[in-house]
């Protein structure tokens, strides 16, 4: 782990002839024309944001769109889990060929990972495909969501069951832009910061552990650091396996749980996804330990660092719920990843070495999610 920090950073997603980049660093909003002007064969880029991102931050981008000879045309849908939906997908594609929008034109995601999310997967549909670029407006989308090529919206039996696999073009992550942001949704968007240390990089667990405040915190060489490290990680990840059949799934550190939680809860705002993961990696690990894969003391020292944070990770001070094991074991066999009736894990053999355990033991995992709704 390196102390160097730059105020810029460019990392690279290598898939061949879909390989793109990620832009990271304070200003890129308002240089989004040059960046975009390049992709589009027509004067014009259609945008996709939700109604509070759009009246902050969609001003400055068709200001720098028109700098460029660019025409911006904007679609706001309503904030929230709401929007990733089979109904609103429909709306956004709607209003796309109501536009005359083509495979050549652009389609850009200004927001947060369920703009993004609904963008992509409104991307890939469009005439079987048209250019898609991602601006994250939140730090969770930024290390996350917005890149690797995962789209999707919900359905009632579960979040992200209905998506494709669909690359963006490029990826401008304007860590400006987070200043903005509530607090509560920058520490859900840390928590997925930390993840990348636990998966696999117990050096960059050490640095969270002396400069995570200052990432929470929106000092900017710090946040472009973490930021960067982060999407260097999940671009390895998604270089070597784009599409989860092996090594990208150690990316789930923490979301079997945390789906599982969010479903339980309704999808309800009283629980970000963040916050959900956070709590899901506390139990990844403490699972982990109670299985005699790792220490004790190493599951405490990773749920000490998120607590820190201010995130919550012990299971019965979570907000909405209720939570119950048996409800939590039901949801986690309607996730995605289930093959076969088996539900795969992440576990780890300690901090920063997360590996996949194919077949969980429900019963067990629902006895240990039983402990810890009984924790003091």
């Amino acid at each position: 782990m390196t102390e160097t920090i730059a105020a810029h950073h460019k990392v690279r997603v290598e898939l061949g002839t879909r390989s793109y980049d990620i832009e990271i660093g304070a200003g890129l909003l308002g240089q989004a024309g040059s960046y975009l002007a390049p992709l589009t064969r027509q004067p014009r880029v259609f945008v996709l944001t939700d109604g509070t991102v759009g009246g902050i931050y969609a001003g400055p981008l068709e200001e720098s769109l028109s700098k460029a000879g660019l025409q911006m045309r904007l679609k706001a849908v309503s904030g929230g889990e709401g929007s990733k939906s089979w109904a609103v997908l429909g709306e956004v594609l709607d209003w796309l060929l109501s536009e005359g929008a083509g495979r050549d034109d652009v389609l850009v995601a200004l927001g947060g990972g369920i703009v993004g999310d609904l963008t992509g997967l409104a991307a890939s549909l469009m005439k079987r495909g048209m250019t898609f670029v991602q601006i994250p407006t939140t730090l969770l989308a930024q290390v996350d969501s917005s890149v690797g090529g995962k789209t999707a919206v919900n359905a009632e039996q579960g979040k992200n069951l209905i998506g494709a696999f669909y690359q963006p073009a490029l990826v401008l992550a304007d860590t400006d832009v987070l200043s903005t942001l509530p607090e509560r949704e920058r520490l859900a968007g840390y928590a997925e910061v930390v993840k990348y240390a636990l998966i696999d990089d117990p050096a960059f667990f050490d640095w969270l552990e002396s400069h995570g405040s200052d990432v929470v915190g929106l000092e900017k060489a710090a946040l472009a650091e973490a930021v960067a490290i982060s999407c260097r990680a999940k671009a390895r990840i998604v270089s070597e396996d784009e599409r989860e059949s092996g090594v990208r799934a150690l990316l789930n550190l923490g979301h079997t749980f945390g789906h599982a939680l969010e479903a339980v809860n309704g999808f309800r705002s009283s629980l970000l996804h963040g916050e959900a993961v956070a709590a899901g990696m506390a139990l990844a690990l403490g699972y982990s330990a109670r299985q005699g894969l790792m220490s004790a003391d190493d599951a405490a020292r990773a749920a000490a660092l998120l607590e820190k944070s201010g995130l919550v990770t012990q299971l019965n001070r979570l907000p909405g719920g209720p939570y119950t094991s048996h409800a939590l074991t039901e949801a986690m066999k309607q996730d995605k990843k289930v093959r076969a009736g088996r539900v795969p894990l992440i576990l780890a053999r300690g901090l920063g070495k997360a590996f996949i355990q194919p077949d969980a033991d429900l019963a067990d995992v629902g006895a240990f999610l039983e402990e810890e709704l009984q924790r003091s």
